[in-house]
Order: structure tokens, then C-alpha cells, then sequence
């Protein structure tokens, strides 16, 4: 069951569904519309948008501010082996912003989805660092 939700917005809703699905693991909860669907990979439930004029999170701001993918901020999910995460992802295609970087607490890389939104791949080095770790 999710416990935290994010919002993406994405040029082409059926195109991120298959990144997350078949290269991240996530898991397809919903999809009632083409600009719309949601999907969960642990507590994190990913909830994907369409920029467009329907109503909705891809709508425009009553400033008339258009929302759009990119960006810095993103999330992180946990993996083993980072080394091997990146070479799959690359042999499919998939594009990053960086090689992998060492920091304190652990490795990380960052993937982009087919709409250019950053996804944090990261290898926890103390156990700190971990999200599974105990409390």
C-alpha cells in the first residue's frame, strides 16, 4: 500500500507507463484516460499526467501556466548493484543525465524517463543509508 504519492508530468502517458513498468518495476494500478494513469512500486504511489487543456494535474494554472516534465527534483529508488541497473537501462535505451557518482552515503545515477524526468537509481554504501533499514 502507498504511503507517499508524486506527480509527473509527461509528454506521452502510455510511453512512461511502459519505462516505469518494464524498466523500474513499478506496478500499473490505473489508467482511465490517455492523459492519466497511476502506478505503485513499494510505498510510493506514481501518478502520471498529460499536459493538456482536460481537467486534471496536467492542466493549466488559473495564471495560465502551463505544467511540463524535467527538472531537478525527482525521487530515488533503492537498488542492488547500480553498475548493472545503468548497463540494462542503457542497453535499452534509456538516457541519463550522469554517469554514476560516488557520494558519503552511497552511489547514485540519474535516469531519465521517455519525457526527460529524472528518476534517482541509488546504492546505499552505510547502512544508514538504507531504506529498509530497521528503526
Amino acid at each position: 500500500m502507498a504511503s507517499v504519492q508524486v506527480r509527473y508530468i509527461v509528454d506521452d502517458v502510455g510511453a512512461a507507463i511502459g519505462f516505469y513498468v518494464e524498466r523500474l518495476g513499478f506496478t500499473l494500478q490505473m489508467h482511465p484516460a490517455p492523459a492519466f494513469a497511476m502506478l505503485t512500486r513499494g510505498d510510493l504511489r506514481l501518478v502520471l499526467s498529460a499536459p493538456g487543456p482536460a481537467p486534471g494535474g496536467g492542466q493549466l494554472s488559473p495564471e495560465g501556466k502551463a505544467p511540463r516534465p524535467g527538472g531537478w527534483n525527482r525521487f530515488a529508488i533503492e537498488v542492488e548493484d547500480l553498475g548493472a541497473w545503468v548497463a540494462a537501462l542503457q542497453a535499452a535505451g534509456a538516457g541519463f543525465r550522469s554517469g554514476i557518482v560516488d557520494g558519503v552515503g552511497g552511489r547514485q545515477a540519474i535516469v531519465e524517463d521517455p519525457s526527460g524526468n529524472p528518476v534517482e537509481l541509488f546504492e546505499p554504501k552505510l547502512p544508514e543509508a538504507r531504506l529498509d533499514r530497521p528503526a
